[in-house]
């Protein structure tokens, strides 16, 4: 059965990828004077309450105590962002400064010190998308779906995304004590996490009876796009036909590796995913790079749970809309 159209390609090709990532700042200096910014309605935003309020702080402030440390204008110049962008209420939506955008980059460049578990601030309390696999907090019972209610005695009503990630890591072999709320049970549960150095596990492959090869995919990170190359490669030399991609767990990582993974599948410039600004602007499609190298025989199965999300949603959702693959699992993360 020929299951390849271009089985060189597979073995032979070297792919270059970009993998672009968020980084957010504010330039280093001192404050400037009010200004007003025009919107696209041509009227002008009135910043006089923030400079009124700015000033009152200068002028008045004073730290509870003489102990307390000094808040410098660069630290409330990324407070006031922060702001805006939680004005938008929209949990995706948010402003690393410096240290949290190098905290994010570690994340999914592979490895940092913590427990292992992707969280998300959601309908007011911090949510567990899924504890990677292996993880400090897999081992210790942390499931997908958890709602964690305190980290370390302090309750997380309140907190962000970042305020939570900040106090659930800390260096290993220290401790971390989470009061959980999971679904179906009763009680609050307790779990204590020691911390470790994670390396973030990137895939697995296996052969199941029958001749169907499973490639189980943890999360996209920088590393992904080429092992997965290597998976597929292992794949079309066990001379199969039935290929399962699991995604069960899987919290995401970086957009790009899930084009380059979804252009093994799709001819090239189809539509892996579309980006839309509400109409400010014109909407970007993000194309299959053209790999195709599967024909129609190809037998593909994607498993997704409430853990799959992000770049996990934008691989399982392209390759079932173009019609290349079966999705079985349950509703996934939402992102």
């Amino acid at each position: 059965m020929d299951l390849l159209r271009k089985h060189s390609a597979l073995i032979l090709v070297m792919v270059l990828i970009a993998f672009g990532s968020y980084h957010a700042g504010v330039r280093k200096g001192s404050i400037g004077t009010p200004i007003t910014v025009a919107s696209s309605s041509e009227s002008n935003i009135d910043f006089s309450p923030f400079w009124k309020v700015w000033n009152l702080i200068e002028e008045k402030y004073v730290p509870a105590s003489t102990t307390a440390p000094t808040v410098s204008e660069e630290k409330k110049v990324y407070g006031a962002i922060q702001g805006l962008a939680s004005s938008l209420g929209d949990p995706y939506s948010v402003f690393f400064p410096p240290v949290e955008s190098e905290l994010f980059e570690s994340d999914i460049r592979g490895n940092f010190e913590g427990v292992g578990m992707e969280v998300l601030a959601k309908d007011g309390a911090i949510t567990v998308i899924a504890p990677l696999k292996d993880s400090p907090a897999a081992r210790a019972g942390v499931h997908a779906g958890d709602r964690i209610v305190k980290i370390n005695g302090e309750p997380t009503s309140g907190m962000t995304t970042e305020d939570a990630v900040g106090k659930i890591r800390g260096p290993r072999s220290t401790t971390v004590t989470l009061i959980i709320v999971r679904s179906g049970v009763i009680e609050p549960l307790e779990i204590k996490v020691t911390r470790e150095i994670i390396n973030i596990p990137v895939l697995n492959t296996k052969m199941l009876p029958n001749g169907i090869f499973v490639i189980e995919l943890y999360s996209f990170s920088a590393q992904s796009p080429n092992l997965f190359r290597q998976a597929l490669r292992e794949f079309v030399l066990s001379g199969n036909d039935k290929l399962i991609i699991d995604l069960r767990g899987n919290p995401g990582g970086y957009l790009e590796a899930s084009i380059d993974m979804a252009s093994w599948f799709l001819p090239s410039s189809t539509v892996v995913v579309r980006e839309d600004f509400g109409g400010r602007q014109e909407a970007k499609s993000y194309r299959s790079r053209g790999y195709d190298i599967f024909t129609d025989d190809l037998k593909l199965v994607i498993l997704v749970d409430e853990g799959s999300a992000s770049a996990s949603e934008i691989l399982a959702g392209a390759l079932k809309e173009q019609g290349k693959a079966i999705i079985v699992g349950e509703k996934t993360f939402g992102k």
